[in-house]
């Protein structure tokens, strides 16, 4: 089902939970250029307690796709990104989060997110922002930047998080050295992890998305 009804377009793929039970649920985020269908072909293949929610970035491209925040080439300052939709970005998703968990009647204490690219450097950001909301993040083929984190997040508490983290050993991309700082980055928050290197570019392999599929069904 797809939705606009909300502050973010977004599709949804409703938990196979039908009594009282809290509903679990994971967002996805997807990458520059993309949109809400991209990760959202992942949803058959996840658990089928999830209520999966695949969101549209809000600042669309031309011809066609979305971005979280717009990326610029200058001749002066080369290639750059622009922060402030970052930042942006940021807090639209923490919002429609609240709004989502609302609506749809969704446990709120057990929130998961799922990031590719842009969408993975969003997920950091909002889970180290706020990890009093977040539960788990699967982070592929993005970094950390916190420089888009709020500015007192090293005060807070990382202790219950727990994130996944990938990357291609051959990403053209975001260069694999990017995401190899994740790991002590995480630790200076006492943030648990699993850092892993696929033989890939850009992209997910099967064997990435399997590993990921159960580290996932694992801590729900």
């Amino acid at each position: 089902m797809t939705t606009a009804s909300l502050s973010l377009y977004h599709r949804i793929r409703p938990s196979s939970i039908t009594d009282n039970r809290p509903i679990p649920v994971l967002f996805m985020l997807h990458g520059y250029g993309s949109d809400e269908n991209d990760l959202f072909s992942f949803s058959p293949e996840l658990p089928q307690e999830l209520c999966i929610i695949s969101i549209r970035a809000p600042y669309p491209m031309q011809p066609y796709g979305n971005a979280w925040y717009a990326i610029n080439f200058d001749a002066e300052q080369g290639k750059w990104s622009d922060e402030v939709q970052a930042r942006n970005s940021r807090d639209k998703i923490v919002a429609f989060i609240d709004e989502a968990c609302g609506t749809y009647h969704l446990d709120h204490t057990n929130i998961s997110l799922l990031g590719f690219s842009q969408g993975a450097i969003l997920s950091y950001a909002v889970a180290l922002s706020f990890p009093e909301k977040i539960k788990n993040v699967i982070a592929l083929s993005g970094y950390i930047n916190a420089d888009i984190f709020v500015e007192d997040y090293q005060s807070k508490k990382h202790e219950k998080l727990d994130i996944y983290t990938s990357h291609g050993s051959v990403d053209e991309v975001i260069p694999v050295n990017w995401a190899q700082r994740t790991p002590s980055f995480l630790e200076s928050l006492n943030v648990k992890h699993q850092y892993e290197e696929f033989p890939i570019g850009h992209g997910v392999s099967q064997q990435n998305f399997y590993s990921f599929q159960q580290w996932l069904a694992a801590r729900l």
